[in-house]
């Protein structure tokens, strides 16, 4: 049954049980009985709708196109300063925050520990402009538009096509094939020779990543949404830039992700000579496994070798990097893919189809204000804690190339 159908019904009977209730000023048996029919048929449809709503969006993220409009808008208007006053002033959510704790509540989302919830997606804005501390923000003659942010590192991974699990609620396998069954060619009269299919799995596990942050007490009195989107902005700073690096090289060791740099299985290249023929190499390697690449990462000293490398020596030949593609394929620049250390220091090149790597949320995004933090109560300032709850996994190593050994 379709989300809206679901949604539909489950008016119709809440609709009908405040009709029943308001109709009679005490229910006979008969009508509890109707009453309690009702109520078990509103949770069931609510249960359907929460499996509804997460197959749809599950499935327009792993086709690259956005959720639902209306939720979309309705996420939009979550105000993180909001989420903040209403824990510092002991009060319930309202207005569009409110909608979401409750949309939340449905899908069995719970926060931790008196937490709030705000949708993940406001943190997902790929902008540079943030903030670090507070004492420029208001000034006498406040110039919200003119705000001098930091220059921070790009967010790539996400934006190349990867492929988003949310609303997970236990560790999620993935069932994986790893062998295929033999087709063989007999004479009339011969027996084939059986053969199977073999399977293996893949698993995401929560993992998790946060951060402490404070404001204080006049910066909240005195938010505006100008504020509010710094405020959001840093956010995004804090957690999605360690997401994105973690995607990228993320270790067990240090409690993340395994980032693509780490996956056992990854294919391996050489541009130690950087020229058009060790490019073509490279991508012939994905050529072999049946992997049509959809992107290459790399770095910023790598990719000023690439715009001043020609492809032939012949006067007029191209660059191997021109007009942000290589071989054809778009070139994301991005520092949060670091040169590999060394005697001298090498550069890095990844190439791939990064629809192979699916990422896991878990819940939303929560913020846990705390104004009685010692050392912050005095000031009447608040302890923020920010805290996302993710995995990542690649579904086929082989969809990706690395190159690690380019001269800078």
């Amino acid at each position: 049954m379709k989300l809206n159908d679901l949604r539909e019904q489950r008016a119709l009977k809440v609709a009908e049980m405040r009709a029943l209730v308001e109709a009679h000023k005490e229910l006979t048996v008969e009508q509890k009985t109707t009453f309690d029919r009702l109520k078990s048929e509103v949770v069931a449809l609510e249960a359907d709708e929460a499996r509804a709503q997460f197959i749809e969006d599950a499935e327009r993220r792993a086709l690259g196109t956005p959720v639902d409009k209306s939720r979309q808008d309705a996420e939009s208007r979550v105000n993180v300063l909001d989420a903040i006053a209403c824990q510092i002033e002991n009060r319930s959510a309202t207005g569009a925050l409110a909608e979401f704790q409750a949309e939340a509540k449905r899908m069995g989302i719970e926060p931790s520990k008196g937490g709030i919830l705000v949708p993940t997606s406001i943190f997902e804005k790929r902008a540079t402009q943030t903030t670090t501390s507070s004492a420029a923000i208001v000034p006498d003659d406040f110039k919200a538009d003119q705000f001098i942010g930091l220059l921070r590192n790009s967010l790539i991974v996400k934006s190349l096509g990867a492929r988003v699990l949310t609303g997970l609620r236990g560790d999620t396998v993935l069932p994986k094939q790893t062998g295929a069954s033999t087709a063989y060619w007999v004479a009339e009269g011969d027996s084939l020779t059986e053969s199977n299919t073999t399977y293996s799995s893949v698993k995401l596990e929560p993992k998790h990543v946060g951060a402490l942050t404070a404001l204080s007490r006049q910066l909240i009195q005195q938010s505006n949404p100008a504020i509010e989107q710094l405020v959001r902005d840093d956010f995004a700073a804090v957690v999605s830039l360690a997401v994105d690096k973690a995607l990228l090289h993320g270790t067990a060791v240090a409690k993340q992700p395994v980032g693509i740099l780490n996956v056992a299985g990854i294919q391996t290249a050489s541009l130690a000579t950087l020229d058009w023929d060790a490019i073509v190499a490279m991508l012939e390697k994905l050529g072999l496994e049946n992997i049509t690449p959809n992107a290459i990462v790399t770095h910023a000293k790598v990719s000023t070798k690439l715009q001043t490398t020609l492809k032939d020596a012949v006067a007029g030949a191209a660059y191997l990097m021109q007009g942000g593609r290589v071989a054809d394929l778009p070139a994301h620049v991005t520092n949060q893919l670091d040169a590999k250390t060394g005697t001298p220091d090498t550069g890095r090149l990844i190439a791939g189809d990064f629809s192979q790597l699916v990422i896991g949320e878990w819940g939303a995004t929560e913020i846990l204000a705390n104004p009685y933090a010692a050392g912050y109560y005095e000031k009447g300032d608040v302890q923020l804690r920010i805290l996302h709850t993710m995995d990542a996994v690649v579904r086929h190593p082989k969809a990706f190339v690395v190159a690690d050994d380019i001269a800078l």
